[in-house]
């Protein structure tokens, strides 16, 4: 543990590169750079150290550049495309972090970013490659091999990697973690020679008509790029910027007058309206609608009631001497009751005992006595 990193919280180190606007810029943070060690030590390769970018005087990164790590034993990558209105001087602030002893270190990147010299590249060419992530096509070794590869599909020409661009950032989904799965990733390359006849049969509409139906698209020559690249044909976009597009016609200011136009006659004048009786239609109207609803429910409810003469009447006679008997009884029952003299039986009384036949004294609020003697 004494040969592992301390990462200083000293003077930051600073380094300069200089990327080209509409080229690719990959920037490797390796472990090596941030952590200081002896020369003859070798980084060891459990050491996890992670990185946060920023612009200076920002909290987030520029909007052409991107950072990824796969993880903290991996090297972070710091990647995009400059465009026309990013030329000038940019500074980054890298902090690196080491999740074993917690110290930090940091780094500062002065991108001193400039025009690209050169014939300019107006044939541009997108390939979406399945077989891949973004963090393996980034290193310079992969990205090469596939620009050779990509040469026998091409006229003969120099190409030129323009952009790399992940496709979770394109609105694709996380694969499943199954062994062989990857997020895929888009390469834009660039050439001044024009498109070949193959790429340019694989961008027709007979092709994506066949991608729409399920069927893979034309391609008339070898697939270069196979076994080592997993294009998918389907996605391939070509962009041809040989021919300029013609400049937007700047709009002259006039007077203010408009032209005599025949199909355009305005009224010279508008005629006087009455709106009173819209106004009288629009409220009397819903009101005597109101007013007749409620003369409805209000006959419904008080004229038409059956009356009790008219319940008695449809009542059969045996009926009503039947409940007149019943009721008349349970009068002269409740009469009784409240008339007796009859003194109350012992075991009606508060506090009887049925073992001794004793009572309590009738002084005694029987209220505050409790009903069973033993829980006093």
């Amino acid at each position: 543990m004494g040969l592992l990193t301390e990462l200083g919280v000293t003077k930051a180190q600073q380094t300069t590169l200089h990327p080209l606007v509409g080229r690719i810029f990959v920037h490797t943070l390796d472990h090596e750079t941030f952590l200081r060690l002896p020369e003859h030590v070798a980084v060891p390769p459990t050491v996890p150290v992670t990185y946060q970018a920023h612009l200076q005087g920002h909290p987030d990164l520029p909007r052409w550049l991107r950072y990824t790590q796969r993880s903290p034993h991996h090297p972070g990558f710091l990647y995009g495309t400059p465009t026309p209105g990013d030329r000038g001087r940019q500074v980054i602030e890298v902090i690196a972090y080491n999740r074993d002893n917690f110290d930090t270190t940091r780094q500062r990147l002065v991108l001193l970013i400039g025009d690209p010299e050169g014939p300019l590249i107006p044939y541009q060419a997108e390939f979406l490659v399945r077989s891949h992530d973004v963090e393996e096509v980034l290193p310079s070794t992969l990205a090469s091999r596939f620009l050779t590869a990509l040469g026998g599909l091409w006229e003969p020409g120099e190409l030129q990697l323009l952009n790399i661009t992940s496709a979770l950032d394109r609105g694709g989904r996380v694969p499943l973690p199954i062994e062989g799965r990857k997020e895929g990733v888009y390469i834009k390359v660039g050439s001044a020679s024009p498109f070949s006849t193959c790429l340019k049969m694989v961008a027709s509409p007979d092709s994506h008509a066949r991608c729409a139906q399920g069927q893979p698209p034309l391609l008339s020559c070898y697939d270069t790029l196979a076994p080592h690249f997993r294009v998918d044909w389907c996605n391939v976009s070509l962009v041809d910027k040989s021919v300029p597009e013609p400049a937007d016609e700047v709009p002259t200011p006039g007077d203010g007058i408009l032209e005599h136009d025949p199909f355009f006659c305005p009224p010279t004048e508008a005629p006087d309206r009455d709106f009173l009786t819209d106004a009288l239609v629009t409220l009397l109207v819903p009101l005597l609608v109101a007013l007749l609803l409620t003369l409805l429910l209000a006959y419904v409810m008080c004229c038409r009631r059956e009356g009790r003469l008219k319940r008695d009447l449809a009542t059969s006679d045996i009926q009503m001497v039947h409940h007149d008997t019943i009721r008349g009884n349970t009068e002269e029952l409740r009469q009784m009751a409240a008339s007796r003299e009859v003194p109350r039986p012992l075991s009606t009384l508060p506090m009887f005992n049925v073992r001794t036949g004793e009572r309590l004294p009738p002084q005694v609020d029987s209220a505050q006595v409790p009903l069973i003697l033993d829980q006093h």
